[in-house]
């Protein structure tokens, strides 16, 4: 059954063209990816399905009874509800079943008579026949996955990211049989991400998404289909299979294109002798060079991305963090963090919302203050630093004017130099696009440009907080083989698990409480690893608490020799951080005796072994204690 079709949709703006003539299907049970770049019109067009948006021309049919839920890019709430209100506006039906039955819940308090006895009775019988009576209990599970924890907050006071995940919650506990969703995986953490995708595989919701995250596409969709200068491209398979197919057709299309250029050059010559049209053949043939000039393509457009800038040199010390710490107020985002940065460093950052891991980017470039421990640049780092935010621009300014205002000609690394329009071209700005003023740019678009801002400054020590956000899967996969190119230190912070995992060598994982483990793999190898110490840490538990119950007694009398849980996690993290105090104590024995420190640094050095050295005696007295009673 086809839940919801097109047929010759077209949407033009006062000087742009979006698409025209589209017309597709979706049937019960796809799980499709909408794929095309940006600027294309992908998230107008979804507007266009639910009718928040009304197209030129065509039309848009949706099957009698289908239910349609639609999470934007950017959802507007109402900013005078509270989460539990937002919710409960919603004209699901369990949503109505619930108000129903509190209401006569209510009135039977309030006045017991036969009549509010009977609508109870009829109320709760409705509950049981929808099967509502675990909702509160569902919206309060999706809610918590997408850390939503107090339903009487104020929508007025949630950040942009807390009202995209609200606007999730609704629209997954409003039970739609059609979700089109634009960007879902935007401000959720790795963690709230992998539920959804486990939400969405084990559902038999008819699904129409943009996203640019590949792991979740591939885990989610059977189905892409691609929006490329107004022709759709079916794509029955994994993006892998996307990316092949989309390959070769280019191909064959440059070929196309090339050809028709030599027979255009050929007839060109034919006309510029003046051919008299006194046979219907020289007509013919006149009318065909027309037809070939009008039609002429040059094939798609596909710019490169690889610049190499001329990167500032890097010194023999690039950035030390030498047991650093930092919290806000009881909250710890590091504790005692020790790490010696090396050249051509590729570091991905994962963590949980909230754990500071911006908070920890900022205190790489100093721009966040540490509250204890030290920093130590080397004099010939340069940081570029990628907000999540992006960068304020004037929206009147054009776009190759914001260029212009930081430099007209960029030097590469081979000494060449470029203009700033040849620059804008590298990065997908159309000559159309350069002289368009910076308000008309999508998201995506002022994120790039945001990123071209940061790599004219030539950094050598690059960091990305979040640069995927917004960006096409097209623009994605060229600012990878870009940055697959960059020679120096590059840190990542992101979502997206397909791209960190072709960037970086390793992961800083911050834990929580301060702590971050260096893990060396891939996410993939992490997310098995932590199921595996989470799998043994209940068989653990279980283990200690058939211990317990069997110990009580001995326990009762004070004999109890058996590690507490909380006692495990110190042993276990006891022993890590034993070796790493070990190493450190190494490179400072190293350091003093080398012979290059001056009187000053050295007395530092002496401070710092001897603090080390007591605090590696107390750890090792204490792992030795829980290690006799494990």
């Amino acid at each position: 059954m086809t839940f919801l079709s097109t047929e010759n949709l077209s949407k033009s703006y006062a000087d742009k063209t979006l698409f025209e003539g589209l017309s597709f299907g979706i049937s019960e049970g796809d799980k499709t990816a909408l794929i095309a770049e940006n600027g294309s019109g992908k998230s107008t067009l979804l507007q266009i399905l639910v009718g928040d948006e009304t197209a030129d021309n065509g039309k848009v049919m949706v099957q009698n009874g289908v239910n349609i839920g639609f999470l934007e890019q950017d959802p507007q709430l109402n900013e005078d509800m509270t989460i539990r209100s937002y919710i409960a506006q919603s004209d699901n039906e369990m949503v109505q079943l619930i108000q129903n039955y509190e209401q006569a819940a209510q009135a039977q308090a309030e006045d017991y008579n036969a009549e509010t006895q009977e609508n109870f009775t009829q109320a709760a019988a409705a509950m049981d026949a929808a099967g509502a009576w675990d909702y509160e209990q569902r919206m309060e599970q999706i809610l918590g996955q997408l850390d939503i924890h107090n339903l009487d907050q104020e929508i007025a006071t949630l950040s942009g990211g807390q009202r995209k995940r609200v606007a999730l919650a609704f629209v997954l506990l409003d039970d739609p049989d059609m979700l089109i969703l634009d960007e879902p995986t935007n401000h959720l953490d790795v963690a709230m991400i992998e539920w959804l995708e486990r939400y969405l595989q084990k559902s038999n919701l008819t699904l129409l998404m943009v996203t640019h995250d590949r792991y979740f596409l591939d885990r989610v969709c059977d189905h892409i289909i691609e929006l490329e200068g107004n022709n759709l491209y079916h794509h029955e398979g994994n993006y892998q299979y996307f990316l092949q197919k989309r390959a070769e057709r280019r191909k064959i299309e440059r070929k196309r294109a090339h050809k028709a250029n030599q027979l255009y050059k050929k007839e060109l010559q034919w006309m510029r002798r003046s051919p008299k049209a006194r046979t219907t053949k020289s007509k013919s043939r006149i009318d065909d060079f027309k037809d070939l000039k009008d039609n002429l393509d040059d094939g798609p457009d596909d710019p490169e991305l690889r610049l190499q800038m001329d990167m500032s040199r890097m010194g023999g010390q690039i950035l030390e963090m030498l047991n650093v710490s930092k919290s806000y107020g009881d909250e710890q985002i590091l504790d005692s963090f020790y790490y010696d940065f090396e050249k051509g460093e590729r570091i991905g950052i994962i963590g949980k919302n909230g754990v500071g891991k911006s908070t920890f980017l900022q205190m790489l470039t100093g721009e966040e203050p540490i509250d204890s421990g030290k920093r130590r640049v080397g004099k010939t780092i340069v940081f570029g630093h990628y907000r999540q935010e992006g960068l304020d621009f004037d929206e009147d300014q054009r776009v190759i004017d914001v260029i212009h205002s930081v430099a007209k000609v960029i030097k590469l690394e081979s000494g060449k130099k470029i203009s700033a329009s040849k620059f804008l071209t590298h990065f997908m700005f159309t000559d159309e696009m350069q002289y368009t003023p910076v308000k008309k740019l999508s998201g995506g678009e002022k994120r790039r440009l945001s990123l071209m801002m940061v790599l004219l400054e030539n950094p050598n020590f690059l960091i990305l907080d979040e640069p995927t956000n917004d960006l096409d899967l097209l623009t994605l996969n060229k600012l990878e083989e870009f940055l697959l190119d960059f020679p120096g230190c590059l840190i990542l912070v992101s979502h997206d698990r397909f791209f960190m995992d072709k960037l970086v060598e390793h992961y800083f994982v911050f834990e929580g409480n301060g702590q971050v483990r260096d893990h060396h793999g891939t996410y993939e190898e992490y997310r098995n690893q932590r199921k595996k110490e989470l799998s043994q840490q209940s068989a653990s538990e279980k283990s200690s608490a058939s211990k317990d119950n069997s110990n009580k007694q001995s326990r009762s009398s004070g004999n109890d020799n058996t590690l507490s849980y909380n006692e495990r996690r110190e042993y276990n993290k006891l022993e890590n951080k034993i070796d790493e105090l070990e190493e450190q104590k190494k490179q400072l024995e190293s350091e003093m005796s080398n012979g290059d420190l001056d009187h000053k640094e050295l007395q530092e050095k002496s401070d710092q072994y001897e603090e080390l050295k007591q605090e590696l005696e107390t750890k090792t007295e204490r792992w030795f204690e829980l290690a006799e009673r494990a």
